[in-house]
């Protein structure tokens, strides 16, 4: 990822902006096996204990990158429970970077945290709503299918 995505002026502002990056080789013989890094690149996103919420294995491309991350980001907030925090990044995500393969997901997300703080089946159908129109293919549709019939 070095020579691809970490040289990406955005990718680092937005690193720089909304982390600490650390770099832990897959060898390090104490981080290594606690956090069971077996491939790299794989990222982390962990809390001020150290304790993981969610990683990522792989290359992503600049681009996919900082979606990835939002995404990440976005379900540490959504478990937390600060859905209104976890709303901002999956909203960063459908603003910014529409055609993410990420997006659909985003937008399902976004949707069920409304749905749960407001208990208004109204974001239920706008998921299914929204996938249909611009993610057809995704298969985020297939699990937002069932909000159809809330349909009015």
């Amino acid at each position: 990822m070095d020579a691809v995505a970490y040289p990406d002026s955005a990718v680092i502002d937005f690193i720089n902006g909304n982390l600490i990056p650390i770099r832990i080789p897959a060898d390090d013989p104490e981080l290594g096996p606690r956090y069971k890094v077996k491939w790299t690149p794989t990222l982390l996103i962990v809390d001020a204990e150290g304790v993981e919420h969610y990683r990522t294995l792989g290359f992503y491309p600049p681009d996919e990158l900082i979606p990835s991350l939002l995404l990440e980001i976005g379900k540490a907030r959504f478990n937390l429970p600060d859905r209104p925090a976890a709303c901002e990044c999956f909203e960063k995500i459908l603003a910014g970077y529409p055609a993410s393969s990420l997006a659909p997901e985003a937008v399902y997300l976004n949707g069920v945290s409304r749905y749960i703080e407001t208990h208004d089946v109204a974001n239920l159908v706008g998921i299914y709503d929204r996938l249909t129109a611009e993610y057809p293919g995704s298969p985020w549709l297939t699990r937002a299918d069932p909000y159809r019939f809330l349909k009015k």
